[in-house]
């Protein structure tokens, strides 16, 4: 497993770790103002909105992209990592953050988690912005529709199975991994 401090990168804003929900998560943060909460995809962490910091913060303000739990810097416990307690992840994150509520973004499967915390936490929601993911119930329309997106959603909904995703990428010397590398690499 790589250290975890190789997410640290150094840039115009600071790292920190906050307790929320029985987890530590680490964030990177930087401004004041009112607070938006960006929420990473898969298979990514908080570095993926490095570029926003900037736009956001000289717009007044205060950044914060966490690595969701068992991304990055954050703990990655045996379990929990289904939307209900991801969602109470984020809204105790706000709460650790000092704040009431907050501007979320999410992207990808943050986005869904942006959805969960709309749901289940609306209080802490005072804006809430999707990127590349449906409102869930557009989402299961579509997967219960159609065979190809149900197809589509596979890896995602694998993932949820009791230890089969460390089952797949650690099988068979491997192989797997060397697939998605060839696959995702282009030509």
């Amino acid at each position: 497993m790589p250290d975890a401090n190789s997410v640290l990168l150094a840039g115009p804003w600071s790292h920190r770790d906050y307790s929320a929900n029985g987890v530590r998560l680490h964030v990177a943060e930087a401004g004041n103002g009112p607070l938006v909460l960006l929420l990473h995809g898969f298979p990514q962490f908080w570095w993926c909105w490095r570029h926003q910091f900037s736009a956001l913060t000289e717009r007044g303000f205060r950044v914060v992209a966490p690595d969701l739990r068992g991304y990055g810097a954050s703990d990655k416990p045996p379990r929990g990592y289904d939307a209900v307690t991801a969602a109470a992840d984020v809204a105790g994150l706000v709460r650790a953050l000092g704040e009431r509520d907050a501007l979320i973004v999410g992207h990808d499967w943050g986005g869904l988690l942006a959805w969960s915390v709309g749901a289940l936490h609306p209080r802490v929601v005072r804006q809430l912005a999707v990127l590349s993911m449906p409102h869930p119930r557009r989402l299961r329309a579509a997967g219960l529709g159609s065979w190809q997106q149900f197809r589509a959603a596979g890896p995602m909904l694998s993932g949820q199975l009791p230890r089969y995703p460390e089952h797949r990428l650690t099988g068979h010397d491997g192989a797997h991994v060397g697939r998605l590398m060839r696959s995702w690499a282009g030509p």
